[in-house]
């Protein structure tokens, strides 16, 4: 199941919107390559975390 804007896997829920924008289109497109979508959701979260620079993947505490 392709995921779309507001609609992710639980897993992304937490991450910052910018990792997750990413780690969506990641596991899109390996869905579309005929990946498993648990597999898929499991690498598109890893391979945007590799991706990202490290400022982008924390987030900002309350009050900043």
């Amino acid at each position: 199941m392709p995921w779309y804007n507001g609609d992710y896997p639980p897993s992304y829920k937490n991450q910052p919107a910018a990792l997750r924008k990413k780690a969506v289109e990641i596991a899109n497109a390996l869905l579309e390559e005929g990946m498993d979508e648990g597999m898929a959701i499991a690498t598109g979260l890893k391979r945007a975390r590799a991706l990202m620079p490290a400022g982008a993947k924390r987030k900002p505490k309350t009050g900043e």
